[in-house]
């Protein structure tokens, strides 16, 4: 009798369980507004770069911002928006980078496609955020890019040569020490590049 009991319990217990969780299914990824990137890496020589990038707009506090103000040093464009898993686990790492190389001629800039300026500003507090980010819910940043370099995911992080040419893509997550050996390779170029 007290084995039942148990048994019973037991069922009792892992059907609440399930009845919480959500049902897995192999589409769990899709509709959830993302696009995964499998954090792949694409660099251009010198001479087969596209560009100059000409992207501009206004950040979520109102100011304008131009890629092309920043001429002669490393751009580093990335796009995101706040419930982005991928995003949220790249922050800190774009964050470092907008920090370490602030000094030596190096910028970052977001691009945001999808948030209001409530959402975007409290992602850009919570990762103490130290960049800009344009607000592009019309889509003419993302297009602007469009027309230079393909992104195939959210988040996508571009980097740009001194001449505003795309020099590097990384699609999806981008790993830390792959976005610094980018950057750190356009910054030996001679500036002429």
């Amino acid at each position: 009798m007290r084995g039942r009991l148990v048994a019973a319990v037991g069922a009792l217990v892992v059907g609440a369980l399930a009845a919480c969780a959500p049902i897995q299914t192999a589409d769990d990824v899709a509709d959830q507004g993302y696009q995964s990137g499998d954090g792949s890496t694409k660099t251009w020589a010198v001479g087969d770069r596209k560009g100059p990038v000409e992207l501009a707009g206004t950040d979520f506090e109102g100011e304008p911002r131009a890629v092309a103000d920043w001429r002669g040093d490393v751009v580093v464009l990335n796009t995101w928006y706040a419930e982005c898993p991928p995003c949220r686990a790249e922050a800190p790492d774009l964050v470092a980078v907008a920090n370490d190389y602030a000094d030596r001629g190096v910028h970052v800039l977001g691009l945001n496609s999808t948030d209001e300026a409530g959402a975007a500003q409290a992602f850009q507090r919570t990762f103490s955020v130290p960049y800009p980010s344009i607000a592009d819910r019309t889509g003419k940043g993302v297009l602007a890019l469009q027309g230079v370099v393909p992104l195939n995911a959210v988040p996508t992080t571009v980097v740009l040569d001194r001449s505003g040419n795309v020099a590097a893509r990384i699609v999806g997550l981008a790993d830390p020490s792959t976005l610094r050996s980018l950057v750190d390779e356009l910054l030996a170029e001679p500036e002429a590049a």
